[in-house]
Protein backbone atom coordinates (compact mmCIF):
# COMPACT_ATOMS: atom_id res chain seq x y z
CA UNK A 1 0.00 0.00 0.00
CA UNK A 2 2.80 2.32 0.52
CA UNK A 3 4.75 1.88 -1.88
CA UNK A 4 1.61 2.02 -4.09
CA UNK A 5 0.82 5.52 -2.96
CA UNK A 6 4.66 6.97 -2.78
CA UNK A 7 4.06 5.98 -6.96
CA UNK A 8 0.70 7.24 -7.43
CA UNK A 9 -1.20 4.45 -8.27
CA UNK A 10 -4.29 5.08 -8.91
CA UNK A 11 -7.27 3.00 -7.36
CA UNK A 12 -5.59 2.62 -4.12
CA UNK A 13 -7.06 4.94 -1.30
CA UNK A 14 -5.76 3.72 1.57
CA UNK A 15 -7.96 5.76 3.80
CA UNK A 16 -7.70 3.69 7.26
CA UNK A 17 -3.76 4.22 6.75
CA UNK A 18 -2.81 0.74 7.07
CA UNK A 19 -4.60 -0.04 9.90
CA UNK A 20 -6.65 -2.88 8.03
CA UNK A 21 -9.75 -1.47 8.46
CA UNK A 22 -11.32 -0.82 5.26
CA UNK A 23 -11.18 -2.56 1.81
CA UNK A 24 -9.70 0.70 -0.03
CA UNK A 25 -6.68 -0.97 -1.01
CA UNK A 26 -7.96 -4.13 -2.20
CA UNK A 27 -5.73 -5.15 -4.96
CA UNK A 28 -5.49 -8.36 -6.74
CA UNK A 29 -1.84 -10.34 -6.16
CA UNK A 30 -0.64 -11.74 -9.86
CA UNK A 31 -1.45 -15.27 -9.67
CA UNK A 32 2.30 -16.07 -10.63
CA UNK A 33 3.85 -14.20 -6.88
CA UNK A 34 0.59 -15.41 -4.62
CA UNK A 35 2.61 -18.10 -3.12
CA UNK A 36 4.97 -16.22 -2.45
CA UNK A 37 2.92 -13.57 -1.13
CA UNK A 38 0.36 -15.74 0.20
CA UNK A 39 -2.92 -15.60 1.56
CA UNK A 40 -4.99 -13.57 4.00
CA UNK A 41 -5.67 -14.20 7.62
CA UNK A 42 -7.33 -12.72 10.61
CA UNK A 43 -9.07 -9.38 10.07
CA UNK A 44 -7.92 -9.15 6.53
CA UNK A 45 -9.40 -12.42 5.24
CA UNK A 46 -12.42 -11.29 7.29
CA UNK A 47 -12.75 -7.84 5.89
CA UNK A 48 -11.87 -9.32 2.72
CA UNK A 49 -15.50 -11.87 2.75
CA UNK A 50 -17.21 -8.55 2.28
CA UNK A 51 -14.87 -6.79 -0.22
CA UNK A 52 -16.93 -6.46 -3.68
CA UNK A 53 -15.18 -7.98 -7.11
CA UNK A 54 -13.33 -10.45 -4.27
CA UNK A 55 -10.94 -12.90 -5.91
CA UNK A 56 -8.33 -16.19 -4.70
CA UNK A 57 -5.69 -13.52 -4.70
CA UNK A 58 -7.13 -10.76 -3.11
CA UNK A 59 -5.23 -8.69 -0.44
CA UNK A 60 -5.48 -5.61 1.47
CA UNK A 61 -2.19 -4.09 0.55
CA UNK A 62 -1.46 -2.77 3.39
CA UNK A 63 -0.94 -6.14 4.84
CA UNK A 64 1.83 -7.33 2.35
CA UNK A 65 4.84 -7.20 3.75
CA UNK A 66 7.22 -6.30 1.45
CA UNK A 67 10.84 -8.40 1.42
CA UNK A 68 13.51 -8.72 -0.69
CA UNK A 69 12.33 -12.00 -2.65
CA UNK A 70 8.84 -10.00 -3.54
CA UNK A 71 11.01 -7.70 -5.71
CA UNK A 72 9.21 -7.13 -8.78
CA UNK A 73 5.91 -8.24 -7.13
CA UNK A 74 3.01 -7.44 -9.39
CA UNK A 75 -0.26 -6.63 -7.61
CA UNK A 76 -3.28 -5.30 -10.23
CA UNK A 77 -5.74 -2.83 -8.81
CA UNK A 78 -9.74 -3.61 -9.47
CA UNK A 79 -11.35 -1.74 -11.84
CA UNK A 80 -13.54 0.98 -10.28
CA UNK A 81 -17.07 -0.02 -9.48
Amino acid sequence: MDCALDNGVRGIGAQCGGGCTCSTCHGFVDHVWFASVGGPVGDEADILEFTPGRRATSRLTCQIVIRDELDGLVVHVPPAE
